[in-house]
């Protein structure tokens, strides 16, 4: 709408209506008006003027009202052309039941101001415009710091807010946010677990053009990312940047290398590393030697499987009943039957206690080496020691009886194992 240029007004001091006067927020709301001279607007805080105020304006075309009603501060819309950018009023009663309750959680010792741009967040909605502008608003009319920021993040991620994202990234071009590296890495974090790459990809992009510079942790992240996302050769990439730091690398560099050479297939190359490590006298995760005794074991690669084992007890892991299991799997996938027996047997006397995956393990080998009475006297041996059969190994040694055509075989040992889930229960 047109507006008088160059005219002089007076404002009623009970209602008092005038421009939101900062130059910021002119500049991005309408960048074609200015404002020559400043007046605080007052509200209870600010006692009012008995006399009336006065505003110059100059130029045209813009329709921005700014209201103080007792102590609260309501920026109505802003309009330049025909485009709405945003419509920011304090939250009144006429929201949802669902809003109302968040409203309600909101931590009682949140700043004021904190509060009140949480609000805004909670009750938005694409009509009123874009969040950013709101964002914008609330930098400008409450001059948040960066523990305010770091408040209302903190809150939306625990809330699980849909617009975490969109705030954590308008954060960041914030100069109130005094954003640093380990901002960015963590929203590049926060992407990765949701595997959306390219927006993790233009976050890291947005980092280095505004003159941060990469650090391992950051680069870290990146092979990380890549390694869950299942691309190798980037993943490959961030590692040799990594390198070229000159830095020592630490053991979750290594970790998430290793990762990805193992969800690629490539195991060798895992334990490559893994040995460099070693030399270093930098030892991985439990997780990652596991991942990597799992990824020999389902090959049936049993001598990588073991050394694998002695790595973990080298590095001083305890082996424990699932990492026992998986070596001899590999032994049993390999068709080792006597040293399936042989890691078993040295399971029992380290006083980890067998599992029923580690019983039909062995059968699984013995099975493939057709020796089934050497098969029948390991469980008649179990039995001695109060070890019990469960499920599967029931069903194996019922397959393999199957496959002999001994059927009165197979029916007594699901009748036993019936009876032993029974006396289980009860």
């Amino acid at each position: 709408m047109n507006i008088l240029a160059n005219i002089r007004f007076c404002v009623d001091p009970n209602f008092i209506i005038g421009t939101y006067c900062s130059n910021l927020v002119c500049n991005f709301y309408n960048p074609n008006y200015s404002i020559t001279k400043l007046y605080q607007i007052h509200n209870k805080r600010n006692s009012l003027s008995k006399k009336p105020s006065y505003l110059d304006i100059h130029k045209h075309h813009f329709d921005s009202v700014l209201v103080s009603v007792g102590t609260e501060e309501i920026v109505e819309e802003v309009i330049e052309g025909s485009y709405k950018k945003f419509r920011w009023n304090e939250i009144r009663n006429d929201i949802t039941e669902e809003q109302k309750q968040a409203i309600a959680k909101l931590p009682f010792r949140m700043e004021k101001r904190c509060k009140a741009v949480m609000r805004q967040i909670i009750c938005f909605s694409e009509e009123k415009g874009r969040l950013c502008d709101v964002l914008r608003a609330w930098v400008e009319i409450m001059k948040p710091t960066r523990a305010d920021w770091l408040s209302v993040l903190k809150e939306l991620k625990n809330m699980d807010h849909p617009l975490y994202l969109e705030v954590a990234e308008h954060a960041l071009v914030e100069e109130s946010f005094e954003p640093n590296l380990r901002d960015y890495t963590k929203l590049i974090h926060y992407y990765s677990k949701e595997n959306q790459l390219e927006a993790a990809e233009n976050i890291f992009t947005l980092m280095k053009q505004r003159g941060f510079i990469c650090d391992q942790v950051i680069l870290t992240t990146m092979v990380h990312m890549y390694s869950k996302a299942g691309h190798l050769d980037r993943a490959e990439e961030y590692f040799e940047e990594i390198k070229l730091l000159g830095e020592p690398l630490d053991k979750r560099s290594y970790g998430s290398m290793i990762m990805a050479y193992i969800r690629a297939g490539m195991p060798e190359k895992g334990e490559s590393l893994l040995e460099e490590m070693d030399a270093q006298d930098i030892y991985a995760g439990s997780e990652v030697y596991k991942a990597l005794l799992r990824a020999y074991s389902v090959i049936g690669n049993a001598e990588g499987a073991q050394r694998v084992f002695d790595a973990i007890q080298l590095a001083g892991i305890i082996p424990d009943d699932k990492m026992c299991s998986l070596l001899i799997y590999a032994y049993s996938m390999a068709g080792q039957s006597q040293k399936a027996r042989i890691a078993f047997e040295n399971m029992k006397r380290a006083g980890i206690e067998p599992t029923d995956k580690c019983i039909s393990s062995v059968l699984v080998a013995y099975e493939k080496e057709n020796m089934l009475n050497t098969a029948l006297e390991f469980l008649i041996e179990l039995e001695r020691d109060g070890i019990m059969v469960k499920e599967e190994t029931s069903r194996i040694l019922a397959g393999w009886f199957r496959k002999l055509g001994v059927v009165e075989e197979v029916e007594l040992v699901l009748r036993d194992f019936a009876t032993t889930t029974s006396h289980q229960i009860s």
